[in-house]
């Protein structure tokens, strides 16, 4: 059922902006196909990345998926633009008795702008996020990638008097939560006060299935993103809260020295990720995935990403070793 026939009202191609939350894992890129095989202009699609780290030293996340995410959009041919919060994850760790740090996003023409971390109260985390749907505790997916879309929205000029629409990949296959997710809706940033906003939330592949992403992947030829191909079902961060015992441990082999650091954090919060055990328990109960080479995991540590985002005709497209595998990650 498509999102057209569900809504009979909803036209997506009355749109003057889209805008697809692009993380560079496999789902939001089939959101972005979808877009494509759909006949949207290529001019009127921008890609938005939140930053997790920042621009600061890669704490958390895939050194790689910044770049990687900027070749992609190279190589379809579209705009891509930044947000983060100033410090990033880390940044928001360790905040105690302090304001939450400002906002940044690139404008149009890619300057920096920045708001907010002047006013409000006071507050402290030191604690990790937490496994859970409420985001006032999983703090990384409403602070660091949420707020900070929205915020940008509003902010934004060029999305005054026209009509926005935002694309996410949220799947239901991949929990309850998200299958209750609705399809389409108003975004948080539509606003019809001063200045109009008219900006509308689109989830179109809500009800695929993982088949239907990697066979739309594989039409386009999309090299995907290295994780997939070392072991990692889903692209979240490196050191994602929901990753299994596996995951960790094959984080931890790829990036000894940074795993050191969350661990010391974890052990100085009195206060684990998952809550049944330390991380590092759980990293020595979990197996490295056997599909990680010298050449992937340099890649995936690495700030520049160097292959073709469209595999050639001529080379053979492969499944990830990652795909219908361990799918943590999702709530």
């Amino acid at each position: 059922m498509t999102a057209t026939q569900t809504y009979p009202d909803f036209d997506l191609h009355s749109y003057d902006k889209y805008i697809v939350s692009f993380s560079g894992g496999k789902d939001s890129t089939a959101t972005f196909l979808y877009l494509l095989d759909n006949g949207i202009p290529k001019e009127k699609i921008e890609l938005w990345h939140q930053d997790i780290d920042g621009r600061d030293r890669t704490f958390f996340d895939w050194e790689i998926t910044p770049d990687y995410c900027r070749r992609f959009a190279e190589a379809f041919g579209v705009k891509i633009y930044f947000q983060w919060k100033e410090g990033g994850f880390k940044r928001e760790l360790l905040r105690e008795n302090s304001r939450t740090a400002p906002t940044c996003f690139e404008e149009s023409d890619f300057t920096i702008s920045k708001i907010g971390g002047t006013k409000g109260g006071l507050g402290t985390r030191r604690k990790f996020p937490q496994q859970s749907t409420d985001l006032s505790v999983r703090w990384c997916s409403s602070y660091l990638k949420i707020d900070v879309c929205t915020a940008a929205i509003r902010n934004l000029k060029r999305f005054r008097g026209i009509r926005t629409l935002v694309l996410s990949g949220e799947r239901g296959e991949e929990s309850a939560a998200r299958a209750n997710y609705a399809i389409f809706e108003p975004d948080r940033a539509n606003w019809y006060g001063k200045f109009i906003r008219h900006v509308d939330r689109h989830r179109p592949i809500r009800d695929w299935k993982e088949a239907q992403v990697w066979a739309i992947i594989e039409k386009y030829r999309v090299r995907v993103h290295p994780c997939y191909y070392m072991g990692w079902g889903r692209c979240s961060c490196k050191f994602c809260i929901f990753g299994n015992k596996n995951q960790f441990a094959s984080a931890a082999r790829i990036s000894p020295v940074q795993i050191a650091e969350v661990i010391s954090l974890e052990d100085e919060f009195k206060c684990t990720i998952n809550r049944s055990c330390s991380l590092r328990k759980l990293i020595d109960s979990g197996k490295v995935y056997e599909n990680i080479t010298k050449e992937l995991a340099e890649l995936a540590t690495s700030y520049n990403y160097d292959l073709p985002i469209i595999i050639p005709e001529t080379e053979l497209w492969l499944l990830p070793a990652g795909a219908f595998g361990e799918n943590c990650g999702a709530m």
